[in-house]
């Protein structure tokens, strides 16, 4: 531990490696491209990783959709190929026997018939979806103005609705537009809020900065939508898997409606879960290849640092002859090779940790200059974390321990009269 603190023998530590510096250069850039490519790989991976899911962060990770297909399977009577519909019963029956099911909310959607949409002399053609509460935690809104639909309004079945930015941007030029009507496919509804959908690249029945929000019983009642249902929007508990909540409610839809338990084709499922969880799995994968090529490409510098340490060992045949020859101990003799290689790759690899960051601000910062085009994007904010610069400086630190392993070894069997032989 005194060592650590020796000013005199880190300074004689500095002599002998700067003695040569073209040749201490030369056997720092190895440690120095490694850890920098180390460390531009992760964060391009970085970037990758929250340009992807930056497109999809507004639905909940848990999250999965049902709706219905044509019967592939004849049962009870029934021919295959019968069209059929969700209803509002299969809602409370998912309700009453599914505890995994954390939100859940049946989705009637009106289509975005022509100029169906109406303020005043303006007419637009939009997407109409009738939602519950529920829906807002599984496909997340930014509210621009007012607030969302709640359990009031669809308790009183209330004539209100949500608009999207595009339909405010349209209509009313981006102002506040609560308290005023629209009328949608017919019947006029009072605005309580404008909301735009976060995630950019994902949508269940049409875009939400597109879409005029309804409560849903609401819309089954004043459009004559009877108790069907287009879609059922469910996210499950972290403590839940979502392949077997899948199953019971798959179960719950089949027996409820007639359809065959082995129908693979009626009840269609889109398992968002299941799509995180593969991109997840994806750049897991990414990140275990960037490791291997950036240790890979490290490991070569620190096989030339070795090298030239075992060339400098053998120029200093004497020097440590004659150490060992006026009592130096041999951890004096290890002590001073281990640091001298330690010195080396540290020097270097910081050199390459610190470039390596600035180059990835100096990515971001371009990126966030350039005006954005376009809603969809696959690179952003490329980083490396804390606790990768932390891993990072410490395989620096064991990579100049392993550089200096072999050559302080080969300087502990050089014997006093090997100086002698030198002369």
């Amino acid at each position: 531990m005194t060592f650590l603190f020796d000013i005199d023998r880190w300074v004689e530590v500095w002599v002998t490696i700067t003695r040569n510096k073209i040749r201490s250069l030369m056997t720092c850039f190895g440690v120095f491209w490694g850890i920098l490519m180390l460390v531009i790989l992760l964060g391009s991976g970085t970037g990758m990783r929250n340009g992807i899911f930056s497109n999809f962060s507004g639905f909940a990770t848990n999250s999965a959709f049902f709706i219905t297909d044509r019967t592939s399977e004849p049962y009870k009577g029934f021919n295959k190929g019968r069209y059929w519909n969700m209803r509002n019963r299969d809602i409370e029956s998912i309700i009453n026997n599914v505890p995994a099911i954390q939100d859940i909310s049946p989705l009637i959607m009106g289509g975005q018939s022509d100029k169906n949409v109406v303020y005043g002399q303006q007419t637009g053609s939009y997407f109409v979806k009738g939602v519950t509460p529920g829906y807002f935690n599984i496909d997340m809104q930014e509210v621009h103005y007012g607030r969302l639909l709640n359990e009031i309004d669809m308790l009183e079945k209330r004539k209100v609705c949500l608009i999207g930015s595009r339909i405010n941007e349209a209509f009313f030029r981006n102002d506040d537009p609560c308290g005023k009507y629209i009328r949608v496919n017919g019947t006029y509804y009072q605005i309580v809020g404008v909301v735009k959908q976060r995630a950019s690249n994902l949508t269940i029945g049409g875009r939400g900065e597109e879409s005029v929000f309804l409560p849903f019983v609401t819309m089954q009642q004043i459009q004559n939508q009877g108790d069907k249902i287009n879609f059922i929007g469910i996210s499950v508990k972290q403590e839940f898997q979502m392949e077997q909540v899948i199953d019971e409610i798959t179960t719950i839809l089949k027996t409820q409606n007639e359809i065959s338990p082995t129908d693979p084709q009626a009840v269609m499922v889109i398992n968002l879960a299941k799509q995180f969880g593969t991109f997840n799995m994806l750049f897991i994968g990414i990140d275990i290849l960037v490791w291997i090529v950036g240790i890979g490409t490290l490991l070569a510098g620190i096989i030339g640092v070795s090298n030239i340490m075992m060339v400098t060992i053998k120029e200093r045949t004497k020097e440590i002859g004659v150490r060992r020859a006026l009592g130096a101990k041999p951890s004096n003799i290890i002590s001073q090779v281990m640091s001298e290689s330690v010195l080396l790759t540290s020097l270097a690899g910081l050199l390459g940790l610190t470039l390596g960051v600035f180059l990835l601000d100096v990515l971001n910062n371009l990126l966030m200059a350039q005006p954005s085009t376009q809603e969809v994007t696959f690179f952003q904010n490329p980083e490396i974390s804390i606790q990768v610069a932390v891993a990072a400086t410490i395989i620096i630190i064991i990579s100049g321990l392993l550089a200096g392993l072999i050559p302080a070894w080969r300087a502990l069997q050089i014997k006093a009269i090997d100086a002698i032989r030198e002369e």
